[in-house]
């Protein structure tokens, strides 16, 4: 089905870097989960009808509130494909974190009243039926709801969307949710034991966690979070396939949301090169990056002097040192600066990911370090790799 509506939906161009296109994708699985969710609204509210089922009538408000939720979701898509305004200059993308707070949030509150229910349920218990009717729906409620955590899972990584990657692992929830439902039916009809508010409160529970790690999945990206390791060795890739390009460095991802990615980097070039062909080299470098992988992108050119064998022996010497705080540390920006009674050494310390020392006492320990060089002292910055 998935496969027909894209061909109605996105047509022929798939490009997911153009911003277009990944909201048309984003509108299309709102509009699925919608039609697919108040469906099994409406069949399990008939189930919980039939048999008086507290639970089965819980697991039905949850697709409720899944369909509510994949509205807000469609309403997020739509503001994100925004162009940039004057009042947001690099545009509207965020939109799609927010609009995925806000449906955790919705879950959460609506599993928390569900536990309430059940609480109740548990304490006063009412009598209820079994129905092959109702079985036969809550089967088939399962089938629908690992359907779209399927399509939902394929498009989120396709288009790389944390909003429809949490409506995947809601629906998995749901799907969970809906056995524990079903499987409460089989055990009153087995048994005779009505263990309907258990059940339905085992579904509040998944209901809550579901929404939980939604809220961890959408805020993360509203603080700032770091790059994938795929996009950051994309971006190194592409930079250094250009000759004149020598090392990279300091690069800085700024998130403003999907198809909104500024970034900035230290191109190392030849101190000996014609300027302006360095120059045009960085020009084509920032559109190649804007054209693969749809992020604006600002270089910073690096002279570096090719064939000094003063720096390189005492870049040498500065690694060879610091491979005793951590073998991972690199260096670059070496600078050499001859004093009257001490050489200054000027250089960029990159750490990392995770690296537990502070960078005070990271500067500190290459500060010492330097110092048994000799007559050397360390001017020193301290930076974090990405990953």
């Amino acid at each position: 089905m998935i496969s027909i509506l894209e061909r109605i939906f996105i047509g022929k161009n798939k490009d997911i870097h153009n911003p277009e296109i990944r909201q048309k994708y984003g509108m299309m699985c709102s509009i699925v989960g919608i039609f697919l969710n108040i469906l099994l609204f409406s069949f399990k509210e008939l189930a919980g009808m039939m048999t008086g089922s507290v639970a089965i009538v819980a697991d039905g408000f949850n697709n409720l509130s899944d369909a509510g939720s994949s509205f807000l979701t469609m309403i997020g898509y739509k503001f994100a494909g925004e162009e940039p305004d004057t009042e947001h200059p690099f545009g509207h993308g965020r939109i799609e974190y927010l609009m995925g707070l806000i449906v955790s949030i919705l879950i959460i509150m609506v599993g928390v009243e569900l536990f309430r229910t059940s609480i109740i349920k548990i304490i006063t218990p009412e009598e209820i039926e079994t129905s092959l009717t109702a079985g036969i729906i809550l089967t088939v409620s399962i089938l629908v709801k690992l359907y779209m955590y399927s399509y939902n899972l394929s498009l989120s990584r396709k288009i790389d969307s944390t909003a429809m990657h949490a409506t995947a692992m809601d629906s998995v929830s749901d799907a969970l949710s809906t056995t524990v439902v079903l499987a409460s039916m089989i055990v009153h009809y087995i048994t005779g034991k009505n263990v309907d508010g258990i059940c339905g409160l085992l579904v509040a529970i998944f209901i809550i966690y579901g929404g939980a790690s939604s809220v961890k999945d959408t805020i993360a990206p509203l603080l700032g979070q770091p790059p994938t390791r795929e996009f950051v060795d994309d971006v190194k890739r592409i930079v250094m396939e250009h000759p004149a390009i020598i090392g990279m460095h300091d690069l800085v991802v700024h998130d403003y949301g999907p198809g909104r990615v500024m970034i900035s980097l230290h191109a190392e070039v030849s101190g000996d090169d014609d300027i302006y062909k360095l120059h045009d080299c960085i020009d084509k470098v920032e559109r190649e990056l804007k054209a693969k992988l749809g992020c604006e992108a600002v270089i910073h050119m690096d002279p570096v002097h090719i064939g000094d064998k003063q720096r390189e022996k005492m870049q040498c010497r500065i690694m060879t040192l610091l491979k005793g705080i951590d073998p991972l540390i690199t260096i670059h920006d070496l600078r050499i600066e001859e004093g009257e009674n001490v050489t200054i050494l000027s250089f960029d310390v990159v750490v990392p990911p995770k690296f537990k020392k502070q960078p005070s006492v990271v500067k500190k320990l290459v500060e010492e370090e330097i110092r048994t060089l000799g007559a050397y002292e360390a001017v020193v910055e301290v930076d974090q790799s990405l990953v």
